[in-house]
């Protein structure tokens, strides 16, 4: 299985917080926006990343993950100079994907529940083309939405409708089939000049090929996209964090549990950082797993 991590984009919406930074480097709580659709990746059994971003953003992100080795990972990179829509993900990616199962995550999607990995591993075990992952919502008109049957299945997907025929937002987490990439080659530009990914998505729908799992209760799902859902985003983690004791997409702490890296390696990641909370996290995490 193969992920592409999106960072790309402007960030225009939260301007001027990302007139000299990406948006995906920007701190949720405690670590960057990045870690945590990362994190999602990795919970998701997917091990063989490829970051997309502007050509400015990148360095700065490789010099996050390098080349992803210390976490059990392989991660490269590649550049999009323009944003023209998250589809464009499987053109650059295509190499990388290579006629294989694949994920595509946003960058600034945050999600966490309890139970996620497995709800993530059933979603790879249905998989028949197209699996999305829907959230309630109190303003769809923001999003895609997904309608859905009495029985669950999907019906019908619209982007950002006047009149939302459900609540069902489509967040930024897809995994398509190996023919991901000769569907999105077949694209044509929207209205608003961008490959749209809903296309795609209704392409497998009416192949009778897509199908949603839904977020319900118990499950958060936030579009860190603006200045009031990272603070959202930001806060959520605080509680979580100072409640529970536990790091929420703690990349290093998922790669051992994991089998990905083990205990002495995790240890020497935490004492990289040995003056922050979240480094000594790290070791005291290794410490015990030891």
């Amino acid at each position: 299985m193969k992920g592409i991590l999106l960072a790309g984009g402007s960030g225009t919406r939260l301007q001027p917080l990302t007139l000299a930074m990406s948006k995906q480097l920007l701190p949720v709580y405690d670590k960057p926006m990045i870690y945590y659709p990362l994190a999602t990746l990795m919970l998701a059994g997917v091990h063989d990343i490829l970051i997309i971003s502007t050509p400015e953003s990148l360095p700065d992100i490789q010099r996050l993950f390098g080349d992803g080795s210390h976490l059990g990972l392989s991660i490269g990179y590649r550049a999009q100079p323009e944003p023209r829509g998250i589809a464009e993900a499987y053109l650059l990616g295509a190499a990388h994907v290579a006629g294989q199962p694949s994920a595509l995550i946003l960058g600034d999607n945050f999600f966490h529940g309890s139970g996620f990995r497995k709800l993530l591993l059933r979603g790879w075990e249905s998989l028949d083309g197209c699996t999305l992952f829907s959230y309630p919502v109190t303003d769809p008109e923001r999003y895609a939405v997904g309608e859905l049957d009495a029985h669950g299945n999907l019906v019908s997907i619209e982007e950002k409708p006047v009149r939302p025929l459900s609540s069902n937002a489509i967040t930024g987490l897809y995994f398509y089939g190996s023919d991901v990439v000769d569907i999105a080659r077949e694209l044509h530009p929207s209205a608003r000049g961008e490959l749209e990914i809903t296309d795609i998505n209704r392409i497998y729908l009416k192949d009778g090929r897509a199908k949603v799992m839904e977020l319900g209760r118990g499950f958060t799902w936030i579009d860190a996209g603006t200045q009031l859902s990272l603070l959202e985003a930001s806060e959520y983690v605080r509680i979580m964090e100072s409640r529970q004791g536990v790091r929420v997409a703690c990349i290093e702490e998922i790669a051992l549990r994991m089998g990905l890296i083990d205990a002495d390696s995790c240890y020497r990641l935490g004492a990289e950082m040995p003056n922050s909370e979240y480094g000594r996290y790290v070791m005291s995490i290794a410490g015990s797993i030891a």
